[in-house]
């Protein structure tokens, strides 16, 4: 079978429809279904994912940036050769963006649409990414470590926020960096990112997000530093719905994202075998 772009995928028929959709996982169903509904939606910058487009290529920027500073590489191969793991990847556009750097990319997602849809994205570029569905506890082995761990916009979608913590946290190779970002739970996250962009702009489509599910930024640090992690960048992100455009700004009670380092003294961390 040739997808756009000219891939071939060299699979038996019957075998695509697997390839697809893989397995299956338990997490919060009410999260895994909305998802699934909006998995067609990922690759169209226009639709309802519009903002997280507009806000990935501001992410991609910092993430690159951040490794590149840590890891004292030049800034155009700060990811080549290292080991990646997004969780929570939905479509793919981060992944499938980092890996067009040259990582090696694993994404995680609950959702079999999000799989079926960033698997398809990817074959149709001729992109490769290691697409798991499931949970991370399901999905990765025992002694599998990144050089870098992304959990961008799903500590919000998941059950329980310390046990998502910590099986990421042990995911992290030594001397290896963390990127985690969330909503504040305040009133004006509220405001801003449930009434404002679900029920007025209509910018999210209505129930993407549920406010007692927002996690503060010092929940978040202690919650890493429980599990062997220090808090070492913090930053807000500002959204103008309008004008769809998204910038880094002092004001972290609404978008926010920080990065996470060992608490282990650098002299004495294992080096990584990809740094």
């Amino acid at each position: 079978m040739v997808l756009a772009g000219g891939c071939r995928i060299t699979r038996r028929r019957g075998r695509l429809s697997s390839y697809l959709n893989g397995g299956s996982m338990a997490a919060i169903s009410s999260e895994i279904e909305r998802f699934n509904r909006l998995s067609a939606t990922w690759w169209n910058p226009l639709g309802p994912m519009r903002p997280l487009h507009v806000v990935n290529a501001l992410r991609l920027d910092y993430v690159v940036e951040r490794i590149a500073a840590h890891l004292g590489r030049e800034k155009q191969h700060a990811v080549a050769g290292l080991r990646i793991l997004d969780v929570g990847c939905g479509g793919g556009l981060l992944a499938e963006a980092l890996a067009r750097l040259g990582a090696h990319v694993v994404g995680v997602d609950a959702s079999p649409g999000n799989i079926a849809a960033a698997r398809l994205h990817a074959a149709s570029q001729c992109v490769e990414v290691d697409y798991r569905l499931g949970e991370p506890a399901q999905t990765l082995g025992p002694d599998e470590q990144f050089d870098v761990v992304l959990a961008l916009e799903v500590v919000e979608h998941v059950g329980d926020v310390a046990a998502f913590v910590d099986t990421t946290a042990r995911s992290l190779a030594p001397g290896g960096l963390l990127f985690a970002s969330t909503i504040d739970r305040t009133w004006k996250s509220f405001v801003v990112a449930i009434v404002g962009a679900e029920y007025v702009l209509g910018v999210l489509p209505r129930g993407t997000h549920q406010w007692k599910r927002f996690v503060r930024p010092a929940e978040m640090a202690a919650e890493f530093g429980r599990s062997g992690l220090q808090q070492s960048d913090l930053r807000g992100m500002r959204y103008l719905p309008l004008l769809h455009r998204a910038s880094w700004c002092r004001d972290t009670r609404v978008n926010y994202i920080a990065a996470y380092t060992h608490t282990v003294p650098p002299q004495t961390r294992r080096s990584s075998p990809h740094a």
